[in-house]
């Protein structure tokens, strides 16, 4: 695998930016150590990080110009986020409060499943491409196999696709109908001897230090892997922080409650806007809708047999090959399923906790997913 991006995303970094960066994790520890200002200074020394993260690689192509950096906040904003592209983005902090990544890192591994099922996403959008809808159509049409509303509305808007409306209303119908959906594509995939495979669960010690340190790592990671999901997983990853730190209680309660349900709904409202009955009332909706079934089940049935293959060649003790399915980011419905499915299996076989950490590492994956969508479509056509 060519991993020069993440080379040339380094050298990218000038004297400025790094210096930025130190910066920023000063404010970070100044606010969560010494408990100074932390509703203050922790904001600021995340934002300083994230605002200097540079666009590098094919992002520089199309829009700083070769060698040019510019902060990717800076990037998304010069490109077009307006006030109602910037509510999912808002509405992630909420999202991030809520994750409690632990049993993640205590399983690192469960990070692949995750990955492998954003596949649905891409192979959706050859087929929406192959059909009667234009790229970013498609594009936007895919990512509703994330299984997360607000990305897959953010990436709709700023694609400036034709189906905002039809695409919001799949993507939220097919995360409510979870509970229906997965045990189909996962029956379709799996044997009851599959089901029943147990995993005992040993948790590790994760520390405070790394609970804190995770969502700074992966904002950065992120922004060197795919500069345009710095947006969506920064927020996300900000919010991660504003539970993990400890002194901001307050702020983790409102975040989790109050703002996420504020932009929830002013988020409703400003999309019915693009809900025009000679825009929604088409065919191509009722295609929408099939494709973002399509995308769903290919999401589960690919994280499936991703289980299965890496069970095949790596050592160690072996995962159920349901838990690759609860890798789409619909949380924390995925992991009940999973759970659900397990006990039928067998009454003693629990699966909880090994598909919440899939199911969280979806959540990273599919913003992750979403900017990949956005680095590649947002300047074709």
């Amino acid at each position: 695998m060519d991993f020069s991006f993440l080379w040339s995303g380094l050298l990218s970094v000038t004297w400025q930016q790094a210096v930025m960066y130190v910066i920023g994790g000063l404010l970070i520890w100044l606010a969560i150590e010494k408990g100074l200002e932390p509703a203050l200074l922790m904001p600021m020394g995340f934002g300083a990080i994230l605002v200097n993260l540079p666009l590098s690689g094919v992002i520089n192509q199309f829009s700083a110009g070769v060698g040019e950096t510019r902060g990717i906040i800076q990037w998304l904003f010069e490109t077009g986020i307006e006030a109602s592209e910037a509510m999912p983005i808002l509405l992630f902090i909420g999202i991030g409060a809520m994750i409690d990544f632990g049993p993640l890192l205590a399983n690192p591994k469960l990070f692949l499943c995750g990955a492998a099922a954003q596949a649905g996403i891409f192979l959706t959008i050859i087929i929406a491409a192959a059909l009667v809808f234009d790229i970013k159509d498609a594009a936007a049409i895919g990512i509703i196999g994330a299984a997360d509303g607000p990305t897959a509305i953010m990436v709709a808007q700023v694609l400036r696709s034709n189906f905002v409306g039809a695409i919001a209303v799949a993507a939220y119908s097919y995360m409510a109908l979870v509970p229906i959906i997965q045990p189909f594509a996962i029956k379709l995939a799996t044997t009851k001897k599959d089901r029943a495979m147990r995993m005992p669960y040993e948790p590790k010690g994760v520390t405070r230090r790394m609970r804190i340190l995770f969502p700074i790592l992966v904002t950065v990671i992120a922004g060197l892997v795919a500069p345009a999901s710095v947006a969506l997983v920064g927020f996300l990853m900000f919010g991660s922080l504003i539970r993990e730190c400890g002194v901001l209680a307050t702020l983790s309660h409102t975040a989790q409650n109050d703002l996420a349900n504020l932009i929830t709904l002013l988020l409703g409202i400003t999309i019915s806007f693009s809900m025009k009955a000679d825009q929604f009332v088409r065919v191509e909706t009722l295609v929408i809708m099939g494709l973002g079934l399509v995308a769903f089940v290919l999401d589960s049935m690919i994280g499936v047999l991703f289980v299965k293959v890496l069970n095949l060649v790596t050592p160690g003790s072996k995962i159920n090959p349901m838990v690759g399915a609860a890798g789409i980011s619909a949380f924390p419905m995925s992991s009940r399923v999973i759970e659900k499915l397990g006990l039928e299996a067998d009454s003693q076989n629990h699966l909880l906790m090994h598909a919440i950490a899939a199911n969280v590492s979806g959540q990273i994956a599919s913003v992750v997913a979403g900017g990949v969508v956005l680095q590649y479509f947002a300047n074709l056509g």
